[in-house]
């Protein structure tokens, strides 16, 4: 019996590292086993304090070639900023030398950009739910990019994943409101999280998931404006677990340097990790900025701070992981990856699955 589906994970996700140039037309080639045109594209400048960028294929370009991007560590409604030029075949292009473009390519400024496939941009209209949604969805990977007009009061979202999705990262594009996050590991399908800030888990009632977890067709939104302000444009990245490549789960935190192993069923290459329970930053991790362990680089999506220059997460002596061939390890007492008691919900995405569907296990580090 194969142990995953998906024995070669960088044909789906993948992490790049760049130096910024100042100028136009600077490609960013990936370097997986496999090319990968991404989709979704999220880029963090790593040595200053700049915005992170979400660009994705379904949002696309504006009439003058803008590219429309969100911040996740601010409220503020879709802009356009003309410094990402273009989703390559093996990667993407990025440029500008106004201001704005720092955030992109900055000479002297060194970049992280995370990267998922979906469906080469073709979206397609979808009619499951009440409201008619735009989908383009990778059902090999379990991620879906969804966008629709918002109705002002409940309704169901087909997403098109063909399994009830694990994780829905939702931002109101038109209008400036927090981002909104639903996690099957929340405490019931009304709780709610937020890129852009460190709150804990918050009862959001039928503002946000109308109380109701997704099923293998759709997913529900309530009247709230971060997921459902009446004519606003509204996006959802919608993401389900599939073995050995990605895993969307939790942990309690034991709040020693003794922490928790989670097991994930692969060797990691990305880990976001928020602390459910209380008000601590989200703290992002990956195996191209830490090659090595302790993973100890690490960058917050509700802050502009650049890498370990966010005090809330501290620098390389706190909040750090061992990415172990199966898992990862808290290997540092703090609360914003390990807090005492705390529930730690988690975003993992694979290097190497465990082991591979031929029986291949993966390597330590």
């Amino acid at each position: 019996m194969a142990y995953t589906t998906i024995d070669d994970p960088s044909a789906y996700f993948q992490t790049a590292l760049y130096a910024g140039n100042n100028t136009t037309d600077h490609n960013i080639t990936n370097d997986g086993n496999s090319d990968l045109q991404p989709d979704f594209v999220w880029i963090k400048q790593r040595t200053s304090d700049n915005p992170h960028v979400l660009h994705d294929t379904s949002r696309g370009f504006n009439g003058s070639g803008l590219g429309f991007n969100l911040q996740t560590n601010s409220t503020a409604a879709e802009g356009t900023n003309g410094a990402f030029e273009s989703f390559n075949t093996n990667g993407f292009g990025v440029g500008g030398t106004n201001v704005a473009s720092g955030a992109y390519n900055l000479s002297g400024s060194n970049y992280v950009a995370w990267q998922w496939k979906a469906n080469g941009g073709t979206t397609a209209s979808n009619t499951d739910g009440s409201t008619t949604s735009t989908v383009q969805a990778d059902t090999t990977a379990g991620f879906s990019i969804i966008t629709w007009t918002g109705t002002g009061s409940a309704t169901t979202l087909g997403h098109g994943l063909g399994v009830a999705p694990d994780v829905l990262i939702v931002k109101n594009r038109s209008t400036s409101v927090d981002w909104a996050v639903y996690h099957q590991n929340m405490t019931d399908a009304g709780y709610t999280l937020a890129l852009n800030t460190t709150d804990g888990q918050l009862d959001s009632g039928t503002n946000r998931w109308n109380h109701t977890a997704p099923t293998s067709s759709v997913f529900s939104i309530g009247s709230g404006q971060q997921t459902n302000q009446n004519t606003n444009n509204m996006i959802c990245y919608a993401f389900a677990e599939k073995q050995g490549y990605s895993k969307f789960g939790k942990y309690v935190g034991n709040g020693n340097s003794n922490g928790p192993f989670v097991y994930t069923g692969f060797k990691p290459a990305f880990v976001m990790i928020k602390n459910a329970s209380a008000t601590e930053s989200w703290a992002i991790y990956d195996n191209k900025r830490s090659p090595d362990n302790p993973a100890d680089l690490k960058l917050s999506p509700d802050t502009a701070h650049g890498e370990n220059d966010n005090s809330a997460i501290g620098g390389t002596a706190y909040n750090n992981i061992d990415i172990l061939s199966n898992g990862f390890k808290c290997k540092t007492n703090n609360a914003a990856t390990n807090g005492s008691g705390n529930t730690l919900i988690y975003m993992a995405f694979a290097e190497n699955p465990f082991v591979t569907s031929t029986g291949v296990p993966a390597t330590a580090r």
